[in-house]
């Protein structure tokens, strides 16, 4: 095994064998194949099969299992070997086996091995070891947390202070970015811990980037400390919809389900932001059982200018299915089609579940193979899946067979839905995979943090 290789496949999905089907696998009871590929090679095999041994208290052969994946220096083995030790009371261990990555400066590593000390008491040294990377946006987060650990909150709000003061420049009239992104919202987030609330949302006020992965964290501050009116007015003001979700989220969690109906429905700036609001409006009108209302909401957003997007309309057609209307789906599927002159595939394929769902399952099919594109990935997928859906897999096994570029992953579960174990691991390992030389990697490591 190769480190190198090891991770691409791991970060790719490609030529191996992928959580979900080890999931399934295990499920089905075929854990024989699980620990035969964990020898092979296949890393969400080890990695299951290692964590069955250790739940039956067979920690040596979990470790052993794991230990060929570990020899290559893989920095995800070491930290998982690592996770294990320490979750088995062997901190020590588990400090000395991701020394080595930290050392090496390894950002990810060091994050690893940075909050593991935090957690056993050497939280000093890790808040030092990261002390440097306060310019860095993924390590000074890691700092945070090991401030709070070790009572150093003061410290590193200094440190991210002057960061802030260095955006600023001495001009006020001239806004520069602050570095790294995230710094003011981690002094927020310190002040926030400190209790000192009021300088927490006056810093996160200044922001220019105020929503990141769908979260606004001001919005979110407002609510943990119950300042309502803030966040109504924050709400009003956000070029983003996040307020008014963040508003309506915490209103419905207190039961005033018209509350939260309100903020959403308040008009928002742009056309993306009313029809996400609009989606998000459906959304808790079906959850409170008001699925008529639901179903106006975005019938009148699909029928509004420029309003019949895919997943618009897929919304409108789940909410009609949910129902058990899913006739009407297909009733506005047709006059979609006559408004628009015509049916691309991303609603044709709406029109075939909605068929399925009214019984109809063998026209779906046949209509489905006489499309002009049906011999393409997209369509032969969704084939494949109506077939097996009317509890004809082995068809569909068949169909996706034909078609080897369609979805190897799911003509692999299909495989092992019908017992064909062998077979479904063939398909994934064949796979292909470009020449190491030519894989493209972004950075040393994978980011699981924003900005993306």
């Amino acid at each position: 095994m190769d480190a190198v290789d090891l991770d691409y496949r791991v970060r790719t999905l490609s030529g191996c064998i992928p959580p979900d089907l080890v999931s399934r696998l295990v499920e089905l009871g075929h854990v024989a194949e699980v620990e035969f590929q964990a020898g092979r090679g296949e890393w969400f095999c080890a990695r299951e099969w290692a964590r069955l041994l250790a739940e039956r208290g067979r920690r040596a052969e979990a470790l052993e299992v794991l230990a060929p994946y570990l020899a290559t220096g893989w920095r995800t083995a070491s930290e998982t070997v690592a996770g294990l030790l320490e979750e088995w009371g062997r901190a020590e261990e588990a400090i000395a086996l991701a020394r080595p990555g930290a050392e090496a400066g390894d950002r990810m590593a060091l994050k690893f091995y940075a909050r593991l000390l935090a957690r056993h008491g050497r939280g000093d040294e890790a808040f030092v070891m990261l002390r440097p990377y306060v310019e860095d946006f993924f390590l000074a987060a890691a700092l945070v947390d090991v401030a709070g650990i070790t009572g150093r909150d003061e410290e590193a709000a200094a440190l991210l202070a002057a960061r802030v003061e260095a955006g600023r420049g001495d001009d006020p009239s001239c806004r520069r970015r602050v570095e790294p992104f995230n710094t003011v919202g981690l002094l927020a987030e310190i002040r926030e811990r400190q209790g000192r609330v009021d300088e927490a949302i006056a810093l996160l006020r200044t922001r220019e980037d105020t929503s990141v992965n769908n979260r606004d964290q001001l919005a979110d501050l407002l609510a943990r400390h119950d300042r309502i009116a803030e966040l109504r007015a924050y709400a009003v003001a956000d070029s983003h919809w996040h307020a008014a979700q963040c508003l309506a989220e915490l209103l419905e969690e207190r039961g005033d389900v018209e509350g939260a109906i309100a903020a959403y429905r308040r008009p928002r700036g742009s056309e993306f932001c009313r029809c996400h609001g609009t989606v998000l409006l459906a959304e808790l009108l079906a959850r409170h059982g008001r699925v008529e209302e639901a179903t106006e909401v975005m019938r009148a957003l699909a029928d509004s200018p420029g309003g019949a997007e895919d997943w618009i309309v897929h919304t409108l057609c789940t909410l009609y299915a949910d129902q058990g209307r899913p006739e009407d789906g297909l009733a506005y599927l047709d006059t979609l089609k006559a408004r628009c002159g015509g049916e691309g595939w991303h609603f044709f394929g709406m029109r075939l579940s909605l068929m399925a769902a009214c019984g109809l399952s063998e026209e779906a099919v046949e209509q489905a193979c006489a499309h002009p594109e049906s011999d393409t990935w997209w369509a032969v997928r969704s084939i494949a899946g109506l077939l097996a859906g009317a509890g004809r897999t082995e068809e569909a096994v068949a169909l996706l067979e034909r078609h080897p570029d369609a979805d190897s992953g799911l003509l692999a579960r299909h495989l092992i839905e019908l017992g064909r174990v062998k077979d479904a691991v063939a398909v994934l390992r064949q796979r292909e995979l470009e020449p190491l030389e030519d894989r493209t990697f972004w950075g040393d490591t994978p980011i699981d943090e924003p900005p993306f």
